[in-house]
């Protein structure tokens, strides 16, 4: 690597070196606590025994598993041989999660017992993976994740570059597939840096780790809190009550938030009395109410941001108290503008396009040249998404630009086309439109407005199940409206808008 070259395992390294026997890691499910050299050595080991197994630079490593520590491992030991971690979204369909491993095309893949069965009936479609491991704690059925811990020899770290690939993480099919955003050494470095200023984060703090390392909060959160010298406290899988105790118990004093996480959280610290004193904040996409309580009973600060995973999960962050409504203003290591059709710059109070420029931004769409020149069409990254900035420089988030109108339930991305495709396969459905309402619970809920064909009958309920049965159960319809009509366009096509206007509504 280069003379200012710096990669994943260098700050593994690093920290080894300066933290040494401070608490890096904490596994709650296994009450395992390991220390910043006891990560070191642990990575070194797995590294060995990936290189041992044919691992080379650009190999892709495909896991699909709940927070563990071994799946933090894995990370660094693909950091230390170039390789690049293809993590999956466990809660996809078979369909939906062999199409994204497919894509990335990985030469190993890491699998919880859980999600083996799965795998096993679909090898036919895995032609590239040579070499199946059990992830967590060796249970099931593939080879022995300890055995790649027995190789003995460290291998010496390869070439690794800032721009080299770090990991690709799929994002929502805005045109009916996923796209796979390759990001880069430097992209997740760059991110912690932004994370740990505007935090100040240090070795005294601890991150409550709940969000799934295969989401781009949940990774570049672990890392930064990494980073920093500070602990992780690691819960494999989300549950606000054994959430709200270990903030109590461990002091931590941050986390991620995706609705309904931090209602989740209070409501359990109510009924229980847990102390939440510890959190000093908390950064996400929480309501005003939740905000409001949140604060009142921690005392803490809550920051609101704007990113995309092709923005290395930042582009916007600032306190919600200094503009209430607003995603912050642009990080300090990024240009972030809105323009027109044609790149002009939006002036204050009119909303446009968000693009950005700066270390920050993804390296591309793996396998998609002709997608990637559209993005970074005159040198922007062009996010899709529509804002406006004030006087001040707060910018106002305003939605999805038209022809990629997005939906986020509890923070996942839902492009409403490829719920209508199943839709459409329902034999009583004739046509139908998918779009974001308000929802208490998710923040956005997603609304399936449905023409039926003549003589048919259609329950929600059968429907919402017809859809979480084929696809990803997160992107099912919450809610169901069945119409004797539907606007339609000159061409026949539902009219989107005015369908919205007329059933935007929960």
């Amino acid at each position: 690597m280069g003379l200012h070259d710096f990669s994943f395992y260098d700050l593994i390294n690093r920290n080894a070196a300066a933290f040494k026997e401070f608490p890096a890691w904490y596994e709650v499910d296994e009450d395992k606590q390991l220390t910043f050299n006891e990560i070191k050595t642990q990575v070194d080991r797995l590294a060995g025994g990936l290189n041992a197994a044919g691992v080379k630079k650009g190999d892709r490593l495909g896991v699909i598993g709940l927070n563990s520590i071994e799946f933090f491992l894995l990370y660094g030991a693909a950091a230390a041989l170039g390789a690049v971690m293809l993590p999956v979204n466990w809660r996809l369909s078979a369909d939906e999660l062999c199409y994204n491993l497919k894509d990335g095309a990985p030469e190993m893949l890491f699998a919880d017992a859980d999600f083996q069965a799965t795998i096993n009936e679909r090898r036919q479609d895995l032609p590239s993976v040579k070499k199946f491991y059990n992830l967590k704690g060796d249970k099931g059925d593939f080879q022995a994740f300890a055995s790649l811990l027995e190789s003995g020899t460290i291998p010496q770290p390869h070439e690794v570059n800032n721009d080299d690939g770090f990991v690709i993480i799929h994002t929502a099919a805005v045109s009916g597939q996923p796209r796979g955003a390759l990001v880069s050494h430097g992209n997740i470095l760059c991110a912690g840096l932004h994370i740990d200023y505007y935090f100040a984060l240090s070795p005294k703090d601890v991150h409550l780790n709940l969000l799934p390392l295969f989401h781009v909060a949940g990774l570049f959160m672990a890392i930064s809190a990494f980073q920093a010298g500070a602990m992780n406290v690691n819960l494999s899988r989300f549950d606000a009550a054994r959430a709200a105790e270990l903030i109590e118990t461990y002091r931590a004093s941050l986390f991620f938030d995706f609705p309904p996480i931090l209602s989740g959280i209070l409501s359990a610290a109510e009924e229980k009395k847990t102390d939440l004193s510890s959190l000093r904040a908390v950064i996400g996409l929480g309501t005003p109410e939740d905000i409001g309580k949140y604060q009142e009973m921690s005392g803490g600060s809550y920051y609101c941001m704007y990113g995309q995973t092709e923005t290395s999960m930042l582009a916007t962050i600032g306190r919600y108290n200094d503009a209430p409504g607003s995603a912050g203003r642009p990080i300090i290591l990024a240009d972030v503008r809105t323009v027109d059709e044609h790149d002009n710059p939006r002036p204050a109070g009119e909303a446009g396009e968000i693009v950005m420029k700066g270390p920050m931004v993804f390296q591309g769409y793996w396998n998609q040249p002709e997608l990637n020149a559209r993005t970074f069409r005159n040198g922007w990254h062009h996010t899709g998404d529509m804002g406006r900035f004030d006087s001040a420089g707060w910018m106002f988030y305003a939605g999805r630009m038209a022809e990629k109108e997005l939906i986020k339930p509890g923070g996942e991305n839902v492009y409403p086309e490829e719920v209508e495709v199943v839709i459409r396969q329902h034999p009583s459905v004739e046509k139908t439109v998918v779009f974001g309402v308000p929802d208490p619970k998710w923040k956005e809920g997603i609304k399936a407005v449905c023409l039926l064909k003549p003589g048919t009958f259609l329950e929600a309920d059968e429907l919402i199940s017809f859809v979480g049965e084929r696809i990803a159960r997160y992107k099912k319809p919450h809610y169901v409206e069945v119409v004797t009509e539907l606007p339609l366009k000159t061409d026949g096509t539902p009219d989107r808008e005015k369908i919205k206007a007329l059933y935007g509504t929960s």
